[in-house]
């Protein structure tokens, strides 16, 4: 068990990924990266489809890209926390990390192979018994849940997560179905979060995406001072954003259309 741990909770495109980057830069935040990512079904990150189970509209999956087949995943549980524990972790004992609402069952599946987990399906539990009772929370949310959709929407089409990687976003094509399937997904896996907050008694460090976009840099400090570390030298975004007037023009289109259908 780490001695000092903080988890960055989030939907994606909400952020996260600019918060996380700047808390590692500092190299006194722990490594908060998506430590769960990694599906036990498939042994890879969540592919493009799979942020549309149950959705058959060919316009929609025609524009993802086919599922890759699942890779066997050897690793014992216990490797596989001592390598997380690790992997997430400063040399001064701080464990950062990122989870999304859609790997929390995941993680509940995997961490209760370990013999120091009990067998709840609480999250609370398993995370104490993981990280401690002392772990901190920093949620990270974004209020445009359509700006955050077109973004996802996106991201999933061509695979580009970080700005100046990969493929060119402009290669995206606009869909309000798949647009309007993910608004529904982010607005409810936040209120999920949030519903969890209230039962299990905890309040996080809750971070705005706007107040970040504007200021990441006092924001990446009052993060840092919520969990008790140095905030006197927060280095430049490591990340750019990826929004630009095509994705403003999408927002705007889906809106138009959102409010016809209703």
């Amino acid at each position: 068990m780490p001695d000092s741990a903080y988890l960055v909770v989030a939907t994606p495109r909400s952020g996260s990924t600019l918060l996380c980057e700047t808390l590692r830069a500092t190299g006194v935040a722990g490594i908060p990266l998506e430590h769960f990512e990694v599906l036990r079904h498939s042994s890879q990150p969540r592919q493009p489809r799979e942020h549309f189970d149950g959705v058959d509209d060919p316009e929609v999956l025609d524009l993802l890209s086919p599922l890759d087949p699942p890779r066997p995943d050897p690793e014992p549980a216990a490797a596989w926390w001592a390598r997380i524990v690790a992997a997430g972790t400063t040399p001064n004992g701080v464990w950062g990390g990122k989870l999304m609402w859609g790997h929390v069952g995941d993680l509940l599946a995997r961490a209760h192979e370990l013999d120091e987990v009990p067998p709840s399906p609480d999250l609370g539990a398993t995370l104490t018994a993981l990280l401690g009772p002392e772990l901190r929370l920093v949620f990270v949310t974004r209020p445009d849940k359509v700006a955050q959709a077109v973004s996802l929407w996106r991201a999933v089409q061509t695979q580009t997560w970080r700005a100046g990687r990969g493929t060119p976003a402009d290669q995206a094509r606009y869909s309000f179905a798949g647009i309007d399937h993910l608004v529904a997904q982010l607005e409810d896996h936040d209120a999920a979060w949030r519903t969890w907050f209230a039962a299990s008694g905890r309040t996080p460090h809750e971070v705005s995406y706007d107040d970040l976009a504007a200021d990441p840099a006092g924001v990446v400090g009052g993060v840092l001072r919520f969990l008790g570390l140095p905030d006197d030298d927060v280095p430049a975004p490591a990340t750019e954003r990826q929004g630009n007037a095509r994705s403003a023009a999408w927002a705007d289109r889906y809106r138009g259309e959102r409010e016809a259908v209703a």
